[in-house]
């Protein structure tokens, strides 16, 4: 078997791969969301020196710009020396993950229990959302315009939800389901009191839990329609294994990308060839709405660039779309030794051997992929033998299994060179996913090549 990258790393590599894999988990830690990773992330380019593209005039080339839109996407331009019409490197990744939404109309009582009621977000299997400790973050924004941040589950003093399942004594019923109905979406409701509020006759505990909303988060029961609060996992990301090679957290699909995409822009600041990350919403479910990829978001964010670079016209915004380089950012499965009978090991990624690229993604028949061509291939891997990155060419599973899709198709209808670059996952979109440390510090270093050398 071929050395991991474990066994090749010098003791400086490994001592930037714990700092690395460090502040990525702190990343996760601070970003549940897609609007608490866009906070954070201009939290760290304003660091870095990035400026809000709306609040400059003129723009020149070594200055460093973001544009977010709606709070839940964005995207950051390292101006290079060369007309933006020759197009720009681009990595681009998204920061929405598998989850449950609470309805509109969430607050109910039944039995003497209150619940929220939910509707799950992105591909899940709904059987691994139960019984586990679980936290709501979002906003709520109340008739007058003011918004409020929630995040309740994360500290050690805060209460947690969970969503209930049956007893293995009474389950003989339920354990004859196909696994996909063994618990309904229905069912995925959270638990959230069972104490009744004093004096009340009817629905007394899901009484209480309105007063106690109101009382501490300032919400009246109406609020639930101008709010968007979503249902994670709680607790951090944490190393995982004796030896602490792995990362175990939620959102790693594709929150690992973005950061390893994001750490890379910081890392590579003088440019002759306009580098760009776009961090993106709504991937989970078709990357659609106004803050998904199939939105004119980015392209008018472009646009904007062009026209503070005083190089802005309808036909130079094609060029620079046309002639762009993008790596879609997003993970592909890892090899699990437990469930070999779905891998076609040959074409199959492991953990430890590097960056996972992926020619096409789609399934069955391609259905739906980017499909990159041969002659960008051989770019990406010139530079990557250039700044000795270690990468896999892989597939997601054997051809009829099943498959999945990324943004990478999205851009690729500019005319621009799109492949599929990312990390290589055990249990994707389950609440807690497995990463390799090793793999997240090499697509760190893949995406520094790529920015630097990309042409």
């Amino acid at each position: 078997m071929e050395k991991t990258l474990w066994e090749v790393y010098t003791k400086e590599q490994l001592e930037e791969l714990e700092k690395v894999t460090s502040s990525y988990k702190d990343f996760l830690d601070a970003g549940k969301t897609e609007r608490e990773c866009v906070a954070e992330i201009i939290r760290l380019a304003q660091e870095q020196g990035y400026k809000d593209l709306s609040t400059l005039e003129t723009v020149q080339p070594g200055d460093k710009v973001y544009v977010p839109w709606m709070e839940k996407s964005i995207a950051l331009f390292n101006v290079g020396e060369e007309a933006l019409e020759n197009g720009m490197n681009i990595l681009g990744a998204h920061i929405d993950s598998p989850r449950m939404d609470l309805k509109q109309n969430p607050l109910y009582e039944e039995s003497g229990f209150a619940y929220f009621d939910t509707h799950y977000y992105g591909g899940i299997k709904k059987y691994q959302w139960v019984t586990l400790p679980l936290a709501i973050h979002g906003v709520v924004v109340k008739k007058d315009g003011t918004k409020m941040n929630i995040s309740i589950g994360e500290n050690e003093n805060d209460p947690v939800f969970t969503v209930t399942d049956l007893l293995v004594h009474l389950s003989a019923k339920q354990l004859e389901k196909n696994a996909s109905v063994v618990v309904e979406g229905e069912n995925l409701d959270l638990l959230v009191g069972n104490r009744p509020l004093e004096g009340e006759e009817k629905d007394a505990v899901a009484a209480q839990i309105s007063k106690l909303l109101k009382e501490t988060y300032g919400m009246e029961k109406e609020d639930f329609m101008s709010a968007e609060l979503e249902v994670v996992p709680a607790g951090k990301a944490r190393d995982l294994g004796f030896d602490r090679s792995m990362i175990m957290a939620y959102g790693q699909d594709d929150r690992v990308c973005a950061y390893t995409s994001l750490a890379a822009m910081f890392e590579v600041p003088d440019v002759k060839r306009t580098s760009c990350c776009i961090l993106v919403d709504k991937e989970e479910i078709g990357s659609v709405g106004a803050t998904g990829m199939h939105s004119r978001f980015f392209e008018n964010a472009v646009a904007e660039l062009l026209d503070k670079c005083g190089q802005f016209s309808e036909l130079k915004l094609r060029r620079t779309m046309a002639n762009s380089t993008m790596i879609s950012s997003d993970v592909s499965a890892a090899y699990d030794p437990m469930y070999p009978e779905v891998y076609d090991k040959k074409s199959s990624a492991f953990f430890g051997k590097g960056i996972v690229i992926n020619k096409h993604t789609g399934s069955r028949g391609k259905s739906g992929s980017n499909d990159a061509n041969a002659e960008y291939i051989a770019k990406i891997r010139n530079v990557f033998g250039t700044h000795d990155v270690a990468f896999q060419m892989t597939e997601m599973g054997k051809i009829d299994v099943g498959g999945g899709g990324t943004i990478a198709y999205i851009l690729a209808q500019f005319g621009m060179e799109v492949i599929d670059g990312g990390v290589a996952l055990l249990c994707m979109h389950a609440p807690w996913e497995v990463s390799s440390k090793a793999d997240v510090y090499e697509a760190y270093r893949a995406y520094c090549a790529f920015l630097k050398d990309m042409k």
